[in-house]
């Protein structure tokens, strides 16, 4: 349908698309001091803004706002309708506790009980 509007006014309904996505969107890519806003994020990559971004590959830093959410590497990164998709490996997400090095119990007892 929108073939049939003139070059100037698609240009245009993509640019402000383009600006609309990169307010809504808190999420962002960290890669060192440089800092790359997230317009879109799936289960296998995301895509960044082509004209502000390098082509990147490696592990970068994913935030929403102030708060990590995971790391990723990057192994692939193409440009299509102006907009860098970036393909990752792995995914690791960030957790606020340490993992545990050992099995726990379920049912095992909450406290002990002194004998006094």
């Amino acid at each position: 349908m929108l073939e049939f509007l003139p070059k100037e006014v698609r240009e245009g309904l993509e640019a402000a698309r383009k600006r609309d996505r990169k307010r809504k969107s808190r999420l962002r890519v960290q890669l060192g001091d440089a800092v790359f806003p997230v317009l879109r994020l799936w289960d296998e990559g995301f895509a960044l803004d082509a004209a502000r971004t390098p082509r990147l590959r490696g592990l970068v830093d994913v935030y929403d706002g102030a708060r990590h959410i995971c790391q990723c590497l990057i192994v692939a990164s193409n440009v299509e309708n102006g907009e860098l998709i970036c393909d990752f490996k792995r995914s690791t997400l960030v957790r606020d506790v340490a993992p545990l090095d050992f099995w726990k119990d379920e049912n095992a007892p909450v406290g002990y009980l002194s004998k006094n």
